[in-house]
């Protein structure tokens, strides 16, 4: 038996504690708050039903013709269910709809589970910044998808 897709919805002051549960195992830190106020922030929940807690969190920052992906996190009882990767495609349906020319992001060298799933998704890797994680010196990936603005398509890369 198939499982319904997660319903994805706009962060709302009510999700807060419960992203904050989702946040926390990974050891990740976002003022919810402060990103609850910007007007340029993509702050996404995926969760199974309406009312039902949310399960994983996306944030982006939407910028003139590029989108920056920040976080995207699953609660860890909820991981393997596809969550993550619908948010990401979700965020990858709103640059090609609106014209972006590229969406970014940075990614621990050791998260081998989130570089497969950018990587599936068609991120490419574009450069390493050497000790970027504050924490613990460790290296970030810097991956991307090109896009063609004019037609919203993915521009093969020539990487």
């Amino acid at each position: 038996m198939a499982t319904a897709p997660p319903l994805i919805e706009d962060l709302t002051t009510a999700d807060l504690a419960a992203v904050q549960a989702i946040l926390e195992p990974s050891q990740l830190h976002v003022d919810l708050v402060a990103e609850l106020e910007r007007d340029f922030a993509l702050r996404w929940v995926a969760r199974d039903e309406p009312s039902a807690p949310a399960l994983a969190f996306l944030l982006a920052w939407n910028v003139v013709d590029e989108l920056q992906l920040l976080e995207l996190a699953t609660h860890p009882e909820q991981r393997r269910r596809g969550l993550a990767r619908a948010l990401l495609e979700r965020l990858i349906d709103f640059a090609k709809k609106r014209h972006k020319r590229l969406l970014l992001l940075e990614v621990r060298r050791s998260n081998l589970a989130a570089i497969g799933l950018y990587e599936s998704a068609g991120f490419v890797t574009t450069g390493v910044r050497r000790g970027y994680y504050s924490d613990t010196g460790e290296d970030a990936l810097e991956m991307r998808i090109t896009f063609d603005p004019t037609s919203g398509q993915v521009v093969p890369s020539d990487l």
